[in-house]
């Protein structure tokens, strides 16, 4: 990939960094002084002007050492594997003797021999280099780890001596020195603005310590990237995988930071919360590497935990991807300084300090890979063979999956899975199963018997049982529910190789069609298609008139005489101020770019149902769009949105913090969203305006506990459920944490019913959906039958975690209510429908709201 800066402009810029500080620590505190360093490695100091830890580390600084050393060092080649939203690169220094280098393809494809049971036999672990993946500070405010990075390469790059010889002949180490780029570099710009040159301030109420919001700790669009192994949903991330499916390293680290008062963990996790895909072997092989780091943690006389807190159950997390894969993941937290020095109860925290730490058990995790490397190589051959034997066994033997009426979300579906190395085949006849029709070519198969048959068992299994009631993040993601495509588990009497089609390597978006080329009189297209609602915007920001359909209806094409469902947009053209040649040029974009098949209809008399001039198709106006934020609202739900907005949709969406409400003007906007979040703090004048705003037409949008500020404030007009009081049995104290932890839902599927003639429920073709939850407040049913356009079903659990209290609270209970206010609609969403950006099943009520919410009946709202 070629580099974005060239070595002559990185000496000019390292030239005019000024020299702010004196070094508090010298290279020695960090790294051995009893054995010889290479001179011609430039050290962190000399290429990035300051010692390590005297000021965070800038990601521009950061990559500008990790080069330099690459160009001085024949051990390290210098990799850009992908860019952020913010163009920063992501970068892999790969680190082994030079000897190795020249054979880097061998020893990947040795290495991939290990996957392969019919091969990996013939393999002699002994000669086989042991790979390890050494990743750092996935979140940006938890610097600690990106900081020692740059340690770790000059540590690799520039020591002498027969030990790292040996090191290097019979390991190759992938050093990831920032995985969040943007999130490192908005926190180290906080922090160092806030560093007094001359005295040290340690008082943890100073602002260095309480970042704005939404704070470093995110992405660009306020994302948890460690939340994103599996569903890849951003460039980092799919970047990161496809080197992880090239490599498949043995060990992956993992370094975080956690509160200042804390001390420092690092895996195994609570045994118990372990995911019972993940072989026992993985776990003890975690154990064996943790007692290398308590032994290099004790030698320092460090504090430290394992086995409590944190676990190792969603795949999606850096630490435990791996294990999934035959690799060993491992967590690192460290108590953070959250800037350059701060009180704790243990006593000043230093940033050196907890450099330091993380810098001690990176060297623990490669000496434990290096003695441990045979055990390693050997677990993931094993891993391997026992995949297969599962999988000839199981009685599952392929997968189903897609929806004729949005070939998008399918596709969407079929390039997450491509990144992980799934093998998949476009269907090749049409099949029905229990009812559920899918489509030659309008679905895929994927065969369970393959190498990543361990991964498919987790990311398409429906688990509603669990060995404990805690989880550190959601207990379920089952791929299929994530993306509302019908599915079927086919047994081996259904599965056939006659339903695989061609091989699907690289997934091609769908195109639509024109279907009867350029028409004199409108074009209708349907709203089932992901991307309808950017085909829809973009046609309203060129100022051409649309409407939306309030039922069905059949019209004449070319094709001849077609139905079309509740929210068929219509463009009529004898009503447009935009050239006609234009809009069609528009409809040939929506049809290849957003996949919607267009249809050109020459006359306003329909066969059945209403004609195109009647009034059950209402006038649409452009969404303007505004999202509250700022402190105390929930910096990944508002991200979630706005990535939603702007990388799916292509639409604008203001961000306007909290304090602002009253200063600006709401009248350029027509729907607002307030998502998971404290409102207490909103002005009675603030309240007031969003009050007058709404009653004037506007289009409220509630999500999570803002439905709870809503009701409060008298614009939403919804009941929550009661729950029973706790009874006054005797219990352990011990028992407290767990109870309480116990009655949480950490993050569920449950199945939904869908009124598919509400607008907002344009679009869907299925009244099942299924939908992800992770919180405790149910809504009861509006009184007003036609209020409540998404409620659970009786029995709702689809997988996922919920304790039998809760699950006799939530069935039958609301997902949306509507709710009028004055000439305003408030919809009331209790659930997440953003989530992740995986979760795109439920995009389009959110968008449905967006667009069609102010053509929601008064008559039908609560």
């Amino acid at each position: 990939m070629m580099k974005r800066y060239t070595t002559a402009l990185t000496l000019l810029f390292l030239f005019i960094i000024p020299q702010l500080a004196i070094s508090q620590v010298s290279l020695d505190y960090y790294l051995p002084d009893d054995i010889t360093y290479n001179p011609a490695v430039p050290t962190p100091e000399e290429v990035i002007g300051h010692q390590v830890g005297e000021w965070h580390i800038t990601h521009d600084k950061l990559v500008f050492y990790m080069r330099a050393v690459a160009e001085a060092s024949d051990r390290v080649t210098y990799q850009e594997f992908a860019y952020t939203y913010e163009d920063r690169p992501l970068v892999m220094l790969t680190i082994t003797s030079p000897e190795n280098h020249s054979s880097l393809d061998r020893i990947k494809e040795n290495h991939h021999r290990l996957k392969s049971p019919a091969e990996s036999g013939d393999l002699d672990l002994s000669t086989m280099p042991v790979i390890i993946n050494l990743g750092y500070s996935v979140h940006g405010n938890e610097p600690s780890g990106s900081n020692a990075s740059l340690l770790m390469a000059y540590y690799y790059a520039a020591a002498q001596g027969d030990e790292i010889d040996e090191i290097l002949e019979n390991s190759v180490i992938l050093l990831d020195p920032s995985l969040n780029p943007d999130g490192l570099q908005r926190f180290s710009t906080w922090a160092n603005q806030h560093k007094s040159i001359h005295g040290t301030v340690t008082d943890p109420s100073s602002r260095e310590y309480g970042e704005v919001w939404p704070g470093g700790r995110t992405n660009h669009y306020w994302f948890d990237l460690n939340r994103d192994w599996m569903p890849v949903q951003h460039p980092s991330s799919r970047g990161r995988i496809q080197l992880f499916q090239e490599w498949m390293p043995n060990v992956l680290t993992d370094f975080h930071e956690m509160g200042t008062n804390a001390t420092y963990f690092f895996q195994p996790g609570v045994p118990e919360r372990t995911h019972p895909l993940t072989p026992q072997r993985n776990q003890d092989l975690t154990m064996a590497i943790a007692e290398y780091h308590a032994d290099a943690l004790d030698d320092r006389q460090e504090l430290y935990y394992t086995r409590e807190r944190f676990d190792d159950f969603y795949y999606g997390k850096g630490s435990t991807y791996p294990d999934i894969f035959g690799s060993v993941g491992i967590l690192f937290e460290q108590a953070s300084s959250r800037g350059h020095a701060q009180e704790s109860i243990h006593g000043v925290i230093e940033f050196p300090y907890t450099i330091l730490n993380q810098v001690t058990t990176s060297f623990s995790t490669v000496k434990a890979s290096i003695e441990l490397r045979e055990e390693l190589l050997d677990h993931m051959r094993t891993f391997y063979r026992e995949a297969e034997n599962e999988a000839s066994g199981s009685s599952v033997k392929g997968i189903v999956v897609g929806d004729s009426y949005d070939r998008a979300r399918t596709w969407h579906l079929a390039d997450l899975l491509s990144f992980h190395d799934i093998e998949m085949y476009t269907l090749a006849e049409d099949f029905e199963n229990n009812g559920t029709s899918f489509s030659a070519g309008e679905a895929i198969v994927i065969p369970m018997e393959q190498t990543q048959f361990k991964f498919l068992e987790g990311i398409f299994e429906q688990r509603t049982e669990f060995p404990d009631s805690l989880f550190y993040d959601v207990s379920t993601w089952t791929l299929p529910y994530a993306f509302n495509l019908p599915f079927a588990e086919l047994s081996q009497r259904q599965f056939s190789s006659s339903l695989m089609g061609d091989r699907i390597e690289s997934p091609e978006f769908p195109e639509g069609r024109v279907i009867g080329g350029r028409s004199q009189y409108a074009y209708l297209f349907e709203w089932d298609g992901y991307y309808a609602p950017r085909a829809l915007h973009r046609l309203q920001n060129a100022g051409v008139k649309t409407k939306v359909s309030g039922t069905t209806f059949q019209s004449v094409t070319t094709g001849g005489v077609r139905d079309f469902d509740y929210g068929t947009i219509l463009v009529p053209l004898g009503i447009q101020d935009v050239d006609e040649m234009e809009i069609f040029r528009m409809m040939q974009q929506a049809a290849q770019e957003d996949g919607l098949d267009i249809y050109s209809v020459g006359r306003g008399l329909n066969p059945s149902g209403i004609d195109l001039g009647s009034p059950s198709f209402s006038i649409l106006e452009k969404p303007e769009t505004v999202i509250l934020g700022g402190s105390g609202v929930r910096g990944n739900d508002v991200g979630e949105i706005w990535h939603l907005f702007d990388q799916r949709f292509h639409m604008p969406i203001t961000i306007l913090e909290k304090d602002r409400v009253g200063r600006s003007d709401l009248s350029r906007y027509n729907t607002m969203i307030l998502v998971q979040g404290n409102y207490n703090d909103l002005s009675s004048n603030d309240v007031d305006e969003i009050k007058r705003w709404v009653r004037r037409g506007g289009t409220l949008i509630l999500n999570k506990s803002a439905v709870n500020w809503g009701v409060r404030e008298g614009l939403a007009n919804v009941e929550f459920v009661e729950r029973p009081s706790d009874d006054s049995e005797k219990r352990p104290y011990a028992e407290l944490s767990d109870a309480r932890g116990a009655q949480v839902i950490g993050g569920s599927i449950f199945h939904g019913e869908l009124d598919l003639t509400h607008p907002l429920a344009y679009g869907y073709n299925r009244e099942d959906i299924t939908v992800f939850r992770n919180s405790n407040t149910f809504m009861k049913p509006a009184e007003n039958p036609y209020a409540t356009p998404l409620r659970y079903t009786s029995d709702p659990l689809a997988s996922g975690y919920i304790s039998d209290e809760n699950l006799e609270l939530i069935g039958d209970t609301a997902s949306i209510i509507v709710s009028s206010y004055g000439r305003g609609r408030v919809i009331s969403m209790i659930d997440n429908p953003a989530f992740r950006a995986f979760w795109f099943g439920t995009n389009k009520l959110l968008m449905n709201a967006v667009f069609f919410g102010d053509t929601i009946s008064g008559a039908a709202s609560n």
